[in-house]
């Protein structure tokens, strides 16, 4: 009888997890350190584990553990020895340090995401980088929320996710987590990028530190005029496109207050543009004198694109409902759902077949533990099914009646 080509010796989680090299892992856990103390829930097995909460969308720990224990004669497949306690995990959780995770997380998108991009895209694209951040709410004050008290006395936490974003990979490429509370500049310091790169983010980010030490470096940064901002005007510039473009007035500025001189403010150039569908007018603000008023306004719109991945990773991945009470269990969830998001991401980008996001995220959960080849899968789903299921019955049948 001829193998079918659909059926797979290792379930679908199985073939995820080899994107994940084991020797890297290995690597990162003796620098960091993460396997002291740990007779047998090593940081494999506690990655792994955390992976399949997170692919499942499990929301306590006992829709982990049970749901690997009803799989338990393929975890060889997942590189387990034996399924992990409730209490084992949640001790792991709280306990061991977070760092790895992110250090894995780190390890991937260095591997994976130059073969992320759309050769499609537009060539400005390519340079095109984002700062955002978002906040998931907390159950209770884990990490400090930000705003006021409210009216009942009862105040829930929250985590800042802060995200620098390649607009033709659309994964993050740097990540920093903090509570709610904390400054959204934070990660202004630790952003490097390439010259000649584009940085677009919104008015939170206003620093007119940063500002000065992207011309320096001759990194162009487009975002939205502060109402606060303190400029003088240095002269007008005249208009390429016509008043029916939408672009209002663009002109060149001094940023900085009058207690500095000319030599230590800031050059920019501020455009006014009115979107001709809402009528919202926008002041935009750019150290690029070169790139058409449209086209900055072009850039600026990009930056919803951070807001999508900021979506996408609430919508399919378990961000609400966290599997332990504290920052350490916090912190390792959010890591392994970046790592899940990247993977998936990576798999969608080598499918010959124009899969969604969140249908290729809902395939997967559902056929996490199936024994089928997730490339012949992914190309036609019902036909790999259909073959699979006929391979099985008819293997089935042959054991049951031997010729």
């Amino acid at each position: 009888m001829n193998q079918s080509t659909h059926f797979s010796g290792q379930p679908i989680f199985a073939q995820i997890l080899r994107l994940i090299p084991p020797g890297k892992v290995a690597q990162l856990v003796r620098t960091l350190g993460s396997d002291h103390y740990y007779k047998t829930f090593k940081t494999y097995d506690h990655l792994v584990t955390m992976l399949y909460a997170v692919f499942n969308r499990c929301t306590s720990l006992r829709e982990v553990i049970t749901g690997m224990m009803a799989t338990h004669n393929r975890l060889t497949h997942l590189g387990l020895r034996h399924t992990p306690r409730r209490s084992t995990l949640a001790d792991a959780n709280q306990k061991r340090d977070p760092e790895v995770f992110s250090a894995i997380f780190n390890a991937l998108s260095r591997i994976y995401r130059h073969r992320l991009p759309d050769s499609r895209s537009d060539k400005w694209v390519n340079n095109l980088f984002m700062i955002d951040s978002t906040t998931i709410s907390l159950f209770q004050e884990i990490l400090k929320n930000a705003g006021r008290n409210p009216a009942n006395g009862k105040r829930k936490g929250g985590v800042k996710a802060h995200m620098l974003v390649k607009a033709d990979e659309d994964v993050p490429c740097l990540v920093r987590l903090t509570a709610a509370a904390a400054n959204d500049q934070i990660i202004l310091r630790e952003i490097d990028v390439p010259q000649g790169s584009i940085l677009v983010f919104d008015r939170a980010y206003a620093d007119y530190g940063f500002f000065a030490t992207c011309s320096a470096r001759q990194v162009t940064f487009v975002t939205r005029l502060k109402t606060n901002a303190v400029y003088e005007h240095a002269g007008a510039r005249p208009l390429a496109e016509n008043q029916a473009s939408g672009v209002r007035s663009d002109s060149e500025i001094l940023l900085g207050g009058v207690q500095l001189d000319a030599q230590n403010k800031i050059r920019a150039r501020l455009i006014v543009y009115q979107d001709g569908q809402t009528g919202q007018t926008f002041d935009f603000l750019t150290n690029n004198f070169e790139l058409s008023a449209l086209a900055i306004a072009a850039i600026y719109r990009r930056r919803w694109q951070i807001e999508l991945l900021f979506k996408r990773l609430k919508q399919n991945y378990p961000l609400r409902s966290f599997l332990g009470d504290n920052e350490n269990a916090i912190r390792i969830q959010i890591w392994c759902a970046l790592i899940a998001d990247l993977l998936l991401m990576v798999i969608k980008s080598r499918c010959p077949r124009n899969w969604s996001f969140a249908n290729l995220a809902a395939m997967v959960r559902l056929h996490l533990m199936t024994y089928i080849d997730l490339s012949a899968f992914l190309k036609n789903p019902e036909k790999a099914l259909l073959r699979a299921n006929q391979k099985s019955v008819k293997d089935h049948n042959l054991s049951l009646f031997p010729t």
